[in-house]
């Protein structure tokens, strides 16, 4: 009876589904979660930009890179948990983007600290940033499907 005279908030029903699954893995409060997001996301963005200075050396381009796009990705974790992040990660609509995109950090790795070559290097960084776009784009609802015409239209060799 007590939930009758309560309203059923809708910032009640988020706050709820933000501790649904984390309750129990963290003892992090809504906003310290929203925090650590932020504070995350910085990074992996810092990251990413001091990456360009090196430029001129593929391999340290490629660990800092690399090291930047894992924390954004990441970061998304704090705010609906880790398990929650990996459904939506392998979810049937945008399995084959995380499984490229991981498969291309993987080889970014390999090629920069086993194999310590620049142009396998460079190219697995083109390929984790063209799969990191796709698997961003399944994000937003018919994304890919425009990309995906508007590149037929315009790279069709038909006139």
């Amino acid at each position: 009876m007590w939930k009758l005279f309560q309203g059923n908030d809708e910032e009640e029903q988020q706050e709820g589904y933000l501790l649904d699954e984390t309750e129990g893995l963290c003892s992090l409060s809504p906003v310290q979660r929203v925090y650590a997001f932020a504070a995350c996301s910085l990074s992996g963005l810092v990251c990413m930009f001091l990456s360009l200075i090196v430029f001129a050396s593929p391999i340290k381009f490629a660990l800092l890179f690399t090291f930047g796009n894992v924390l954004a990705v990441g970061s998304t974790a704090f705010l609906i948990g880790h398990g929650q992040q990996l459904r939506m990660m392998f979810d049937t609509v945008r399995v084959y983007a995380t499984s490229i995109y991981l498969g291309s950090v993987l080889v970014a790795l390999v090629c920069a600290l086993l194999i310590h070559s620049k142009i396998l290097t460079i190219i697995a960084i083109i390929c984790e940033i063209c799969a990191l776009f796709w698997y961003s784009l399944s994000y937003i609802p018919f994304a890919r499907r425009m990309v995906s015409d508007l590149t037929v239209r315009l790279f069709d060799t038909e006139i």
